[in-house]
């Protein structure tokens, strides 16, 4: 008998073949995933665009904890990196350290995402571009034949059009969703809305002149993780004028590399807060640590951040939010389970209900007792784990990293609006299984709000 699996092991979008059913064992599950590949063909054009870079780097990053027969990346790729990643000077570089498998030529068979003038491949395969304009990004089958302009630069619908691609290619190929790779998908960042086509391109707000300097992140996981990686990415003159709080109380597992882009298997089993510490110092960023839970029984002092971004997934921590000084509060949750892991929620507040109204009463963890009847978990009841530990695996929530990265983008162009002094929206809630029914609420007139900024380069 092998050594049975432990719930900070459990790898969080492999646990979708589990809880389906579909998989009889762990072991049949990471072999169905292992059978899946994704292609990324990079055209000449992204030499010069940071915002194609960014959806490269973020389809690249996003897809290879998924996609584990692995992520091949073909086309120009030895050119000076126009975003910023650790050390790496050339697109070659940062595909490699994100552990992208550079070839001379992709499989026809596998799913391709084109950036730029990448190389299309064979007729009737799956083939999506990724596109942008603007605050607008999203992807176009490649037998549609529309593209925006890609002249106007920003980052962050860089990283909404490469996670995107990544989500298309993932439902393409797990099935269940007929129109996956068969339609457009994308929106503007700077009018989220779905009365807005996104593909006219006339939303494509203004040049990011102007980032913001200061910021509290409320939970460095899945999303936590997300939001550094957009802020990573923007084009900072001064990286040393940010400054962030990070505040977490968990120590990082295996699990994490799954869904946080921020987090690979080679990183010690240290404090999250730590961690990321040293990825923002190692970005220029100025950091200070909050290493425990979230909760109203402390404030915000003046010389503080008070703008909040909050990615945890706990009821009581986010009912606290605005009850702690925060002027602003962005808060994200993803959806649960093997329908819901697709979709997600953005909150601001203040707003027309509180935080504490909609988290008040707390939350019940995910039931498991449905689930722990599936072959694979009676397979590890076999196997020797135990009720406790069968409910604890079962009760782990799937994770897609694509949708936090999605959600990230989104999350981000909410503060970023604030640094520009337009009005946010209360309420964006979509699902990546089909963006279009998206709903997003404006919030009416309101003074002004400046959250700290400093000149992009």
């Amino acid at each position: 008998m092998g050594e049975i699996i432990r719930p900070d092991q459990l790898h969080r979008l492999v646990k979708l073949a589990l809880d389906t059913g579909e998989a009889a064992t762990i072991q049949d599950a990471e072999r169905l995933f292992a059978g899946y590949r994704l292609g990324l063909a990079v055209g000449p054009d992204a030499a010069a665009s940071p915002t194609l870079q960014a959806a490269v780097l973020t389809a690249l990053n996003a897809s290879r904890r998924g996609f584990l027969g692995g992520v091949s990346v073909v086309g120009s790729l030895d050119v000076p990196l126009r975003v910023p990643w650790r050390n790496c000077r050339t697109l070659a570089e940062a595909v490699v350290d994100l552990y992208g498998k550079i070839s001379p030529a992709l499989d026809p068979e596998i799913p391709r995402i084109v950036f730029g003038d990448g190389d299309v491949g064979s007729a009737g395969a799956f083939v999506m571009r990724a596109t942008f304009q603007g605050w607008t990004g999203g992807v176009v089958p490649l037998d549609d034949g529309r593209r925006l302009a890609e002249r106007q630069e920003c980052v962050p619908a860089g990283v909404l059009a490469g996670a995107l691609g990544v989500s298309e290619a993932f439902q393409h190929m797990r099935g269940g969703n007929a129109a996956a790779g068969r339609r457009p998908v994308g929106l503007s960042l700077w009018r989220p809305e779905r009365e807005v086509d996104w593909l006219e391109g006339a939303e494509c707000g203004p040049l990011l002149t102007r980032l913001p300097t200061r910021a509290w992140l409320i939970g460095l996981g899945h999303l936590g993780q997300a939001f550094l990686w957009v802020l990573g990415l923007l084009p900072y003159a001064k990286p040393d004028d940010v400054e962030l709080v990070l505040h977490d109380y968990d120590t990082l597992v295996e699990a994490n590399d799954s869904t946080s882009l921020l987090t690979t298997r080679a990183l010690p089993a240290e404090k999250k807060t730590r961690a990321m510490a040293r990825w923002c110092d190692a970005r220029g960023f100025r950091t200070t640590i909050v290493e425990r839970r979230f909760a109203a029984d402390f404030k915000v002092s003046i010389e503080e951040p008070n703008v909040a971004l909050c990615g945890v997934d706990n009821a009581l921590a986010r009912a606290a939010l605005e009850d702690v000084g925060f002027e602003r509060v962005i808060e994200a949750g993803l959806g649960t389970g093997t329908q819901e892991y697709l979709a997600f929620q953005v909150h601001t507040f203040p707003a027309t209900r509180s935080a504490r109204s909609l988290w008040g009463r707390g939350g019940s963890a995910v039931s498991a007792e449905s689930l722990v009847e599936r072959p694979a978990y009676r397979a590890l009841a076999v196997e020797g784990l135990d009720e406790c530990g069968l409910t604890t695996l079962a009760g782990r929530t799937v994770g897609a990293p694509f949708v936090g990265a999605a959600t990230a983008a989104i999350v981000v162009a909410e503060l970023l609006r604030m640094v520009l002094g337009e009005q946010r929206y209360e309420v964006i809630d979509a699902t990546l299984r089909a963006l279009e029914h998206r709903q997003a609420v404006r919030v009416g007139a309101e003074a002004p709000f400046n959250p700290g900024w400093t000149e992009a380069s």
